[in-house]
């Protein structure tokens, strides 16, 4: 994804970034899902639905989901600020 002259992302169909703007699109989706995961997650530690194992595995799990993430983003040169997409009028996505 490039940005243009607005300032907003769009997709660049160059072929030359097709294979970048997919890897952006699909960590983009990931980050939304683990974004999710752990919104819930936090909400069922609050009210006590979780035993202490299933907070640990919780846990644990959330944080190398975010390690891979971070190491994905770093070997295809995409910043985390890059995975925000404009959603116009109804705000920024992450």
């Amino acid at each position: 994804m490039s940005t243009s002259s607005s300032g907003r992302n769009r997709l660049d169909l160059e072929p030359d970034t097709v294979e970048r703007d997919l890897v952006k699109l699909v960590l983009t989706v990931v980050e939304l899902l683990r974004q999710l995961m752990e919104r819930q997650a936090v909400r069922r530690f609050d009210t006590g639905e979780l035993t202490e194992d299933q907070e640990e595995r919780i846990g644990l799990t959330l944080m190398l989901l975010d390690d891979r993430m971070k190491e994905l983003c770093e070997r295809y040169g995409v910043r985390p600020e890059d995975l925000n997409l404009d959603l116009g009028p109804l705000g920024s996505l992450l």
